[in-house]
């Protein structure tokens, strides 16, 4: 099967009907922010735009009383002595989920905030094995064991997390009975991540339909009834939507091979630069990299017969040969200034489930409330940290909009939306520009909440993080990675320990929470290295210079400074396979030989106690199993840094 050609389009493409759909899945509390900003651009450009965000639709549908009922002859169908726990338990309670699902969704939606009385109590919800959890949680002295989380005002939050377990119950019976691949936050993940061949996906698209594939096909089936579209755009960020992308492309092509099929978005942009297997190409029309505006106008001009196909803009196709090409006529991307303000119109948005998985205040705001995104500049204007993609589109080319086009767009977005929290998904938000921003907020009295991506830097001083504070800055998030000068300095993070403890204090101080994104595994880190890590990580957390963190396993990519000059840092590539798919994470060889797996445990363990209060005040080595050696961070070395002491 060749690529669509002008031939194969309606005659009349002068104003041509685009859908931008987010395939399963991405998250389920707000819009993945893809599709907004295209359907924003493309209607700038007199294009009829739409969007789609099938995976919310998806979880909804399974939670539905038919999806429900799906569910439970599939359990059915399982032998009683093959069913896990969580298969027990909603089989056994499956009446109870069925009562309760509609208006337990009504309240994650917003729509029936009341019944979180009856939802906190305990006495509404089936409770299978994920409420086990809760045990960690029992006061010795026979008090309320999540005061410390909800205290007495807190029953909306208390049964938000109930609700939430609640559903991950359902989801854990729905992956262990009907789809062994579904995650609420992923689906198939393993069939894209870092595979060198499109075998695993091939495999798995011309396998049976599961129960969560057959909803989707009618999902699809029905977004191409309501809008009928000439070109369907599937933004696929991640790994975990890659295969259900594909099964959306696989059913508009059953159904209407006319309809052109474009593939793109982050997951493309880092893994699929060397594609050339032509299967691909069986499901998706054109694949297109970085940047999608550029490449979309050129597509749609190609395809009303306005440029030729040698004209195309980063875009890969299938040649009459049967050859994958990839063609990258020159021209400039789009100012950032330019790319216009990210439209919510058409997507559900009082439908999106406001979750509570995880208790710490900071952690939570992933995954609770609906949240707009924004970007106050493409790419990173620090573009050195030697673990990440630096190389890639995305990272390497800065470019930042103004601060009166930022809050132009702020203000278009609150009153399309009504909604005031923003979420700027920068790479590293430039201090610089969020200054200019937080005046321009209050030059305008523009009330809103945003929380956002930063690097710990010095020009984050304790006055900035007021004129934050004072401008709605809830919350920030940033790297501390590895917790050690000597490996902050091999990663070029171009920070330091002291440093990240005065500049979080100072937002702290300010009222502002902070999340720490932190690192182990990285090349010649030793088993001291890891230790003094989270000596460091704990001071921080007592002094109350963060309040949240989560810990990442390094992983090796083709794009960063490791993986494109490994000896630099000391280790030794694993050859990678011939690539004719996915190529991104790639093995190494570290002679230092650390096993940074028993370490994870110990780190995320302590980590999770940290972000509640517990164990503060022991020493870092009791959270190992093994033995390790003592930290040779001075104890008050946080405390110093701070002046306090």
């Amino acid at each position: 099967m060749t690529a669509p050609s002008p031939a194969r389009l309606p005659a009349d493409f002068t104003r041509p009907r685009v859908l931008s759909v987010i395939p399963p899945m991405t998250q389920l509390n707000t819009p993945y922010p893809s599709t907004a900003y295209l359907t924003g651009f493309l209607r700038r450009h007199e294009v009829d735009a739409r969007q789609e965000d099938l995976a919310l639709a998806l979880v909804l549908d399974l939670l539905s009383p038919d999806g429900l009922t799906a569910l439970r002859d599939a359990v059915e169908a399982m032998p009683e002595h093959r069913r896990p726990a969580c298969v027990a338990s909603f089989a056994a309670q499956f009446e109870r989920y069925a009562a309760t699902m509609a208006p337990t969704l009504a309240f994650l939606q917003g729509r029936d905030p009341t019944l979180a009385h009856r939802i906190a109590s305990r006495g509404f919800l089936p409770e299978g094995p994920r409420f086990e959890s809760l045990d960690v949680y029992i006061d010795p002295d026979g008090g309320d064991p999540l005061a410390w989380a909800f205290g007495a005002l807190g029953v909306q939050d208390r049964a938000r997390h109930f609700a939430t377990l609640y559903l991950n119950d359902v989801a854990d019976a729905l992956r262990e009975a009907a789809d062994a691949r579904f995650e609420f936050v992923r689906y198939a993940e393993a069939l894209a991540q870092s595979q060198p061949t499109f075998d695993p996906l091939a495999d798995a698209l011309a396998a049976p339909p599961t129960l969560v594939d057959r909803a989707l096909h009618r999902l699809t089936l029905d977004a191409l009834a309501r809008h009928a579209p000439q070109v369907v755009l599937l933004s696929v960020p991640f790994p975990g939507a890659v295969y259900a992308a594909l099964r959306i492309a696989q059913t508009i092509r059953a159904h209407d091979p006319q309809i052109v099929t474009v593939l793109g978005g982050g997951f493309v942009n880092t893994e699929l630069r060397e594609l050339s297997d032509a299967r691909v190409f069986d499901h998706i029309d054109y694949v297109t990299l970085d940047a999608g505006e550029r490449p979309l106008l050129a597509l749609l001009d190609h395809l009303a017969g306005r440029r030729s196909q040698q004209r195309l803009v980063r875009t890969f196709l299938r040649d009459d040969a049967g050859v994958v090409q990839y063609v990258n006529f020159a021209e400039p991307d789009i100012p950032f200034e330019e790319v216009g303000t990210p439209t919510w119109d058409g997507l559900p948005l009082d439908r999106y489930l406001s979750l509570l998985d995880m208790l710490n205040p900071m952690h939570r705001l992933w995954s609770d409330g609906r949240w707009n995104k924004l970007t106050v500049a493409h790419g990173c204007y620090w573009k050195k940290c030697s673990f990440c993609d630096v190389s890639l589109d995305y990272i390497s080319r800065y470019d930042a909009a103004s601060a009166t086009t930022l809050v132009d767009r702020v203000q278009a977005i609150v009153a399309e939306t009504g909604q005031t929290g923003f979420h700027l998904v920068d790479e590293a938000a430039p201090p610089k520009s969020l200054r200019a921003f937080a005046a321009e907020l209050k030059r305008r009295n523009v009330s809103i909440s945003w929380w956002g991506n930063i690097r710990f830097e010095k020009s984050f001083s304790p006055e900035l993080c007021l004129e934050l504070a004072d401008s709605g800055c809830i919350a920030i998030s940033g790297g501390l990675e590895v917790a050690s000068d000597r490996l902050l300095k091999l990663m070029k993070k171009g920070v330091s320990v002291e440093q990240v403890a005065r500049v979080t204090r100072g937002f702290t101080d300010a009222g502002i929470l902070v999340h720490a994104y932190l690192m182990y595994g990285f090349p010649t880190q030793t088993v001291q290295d890891t230790v003094d890590a989270l000596e460091y990580v704990r001071q921080l957390f007592a002094a109350g210079c963060i309040q949240s963190g989560f810990f990442h396993r390094f992983v090796c990519t083709v794009h960063s400074p490791v993986g494109l000059n490994p000896e630099e840092y000391g280790v030794q590539l694993v050859p990678l396979p011939p690539v004719t798919f996915a190529k991104n994470d790639v093995g190494f060889i570290d002679p230092v030989g650390t096993d940074h797996d028993a370490m994870g445990v110990a780190l995320n363990k302590a980590l999770y106690n940290y972000m509640h209060g517990i164990g503060l005040d022991e020493d870092v080595r009791s959270w190992f199993n093994d033995r390790v050696p003592k930290a040779r961070v001075p104890r008050h070395f946080i405390e110093r840094a701070l002046g306090q002491v």
